[in-house]
């Protein structure tokens, strides 16, 4: 008798396009993952909804890896979907293997993602759905635009599916800050969706990195 096929783990890719000479806002980029990654969950591409149902049956590991030039254009040529945002690209691609990303994505670097804002981002849009982040974990731009995507993702499957189809319908806008320890602390309080790391990179294993606060409105 034959056992269980084993279970393959599967991470979903993103990318950002970091020009020397014009590299995205920090808040920009984070929100452009997180839109990305909604996008991506929601697909409703035959190919690539097998790919991402399988990915989140299980552990929803995100990876960011950076881009430029050359880079950007080879990442572009496949599969996947670009969101610009605010003078930030970021593409994502449907989930893969661990150990099985394609070449043109697994050449390219993970560190080296440190933004920053030029200037304090504004409040969020009326209507746009809210994912703070920690105030008290620090981490470079790729790693904080893997915890935005995971609080947006876990946002998603939290609400109602009329307001899932609702906010998927108007474009998943989604808006991310950092929240002050008080707004923090109420997020947690009130019971919001939490990422806690798994702990692969950066910060240690449990920690609380971000939150879903807010649902999309009307």
């Amino acid at each position: 008798m034959q056992g269980a096929a084993p279970v393959v783990e599967r991470v979903l890719p993103l990318v950002v396009r970091l020009e020397r000479d014009a590299p995205p806002q920090r808040t920009a980029a984070l929100e452009a993952a997180a839109r990305a990654v909604l996008l991506m969950v929601s697909t409703g591409e035959p190919a690539w909804r097998v790919a991402v149902d399988a990915w989140e049956g299980a552990r929803i590991r995100k990876v960011v890896r950076r881009a430029r030039g050359a880079e950007w254009r080879r990442a572009a040529a496949l599969e996947g979907l670009t969101v610009d945002h605010d003078g930030a690209q970021v593409r994502v691609f449907p989930p893969v293997p661990v150990d099985g990303w394609p070449r043109d994505l697994a050449r390219l670097q993970v560190g080296g993602t440190e933004l920053d804002d030029a200037t304090a981002p504004p409040p969020p849009p009326v209507g746009a759905a809210l994912v703070l982040m920690s105030p008290h974990v620090a981490m470079s731009a790729g790693k904080a635009m893997a915890q935005a995507g995971h609080a947006a993702q876990l946002g998603l499957r939290s609400l109602p599916p009329a307001a899932a189809s609702g906010w998927r319908e108007a474009g998943f806008p989604v808006a991310v800050r950092t929240a002050t320890a008080a707004r923090w602390s109420a997020a947690l309080a009130a019971g919001a969706p939490l990422v806690r790391d798994a702990g692969f990179t950066e910060v240690a294993p449990g920690s609380a990195t971000a939150v879903f606060a807010r649902p999309a409105t009307g």
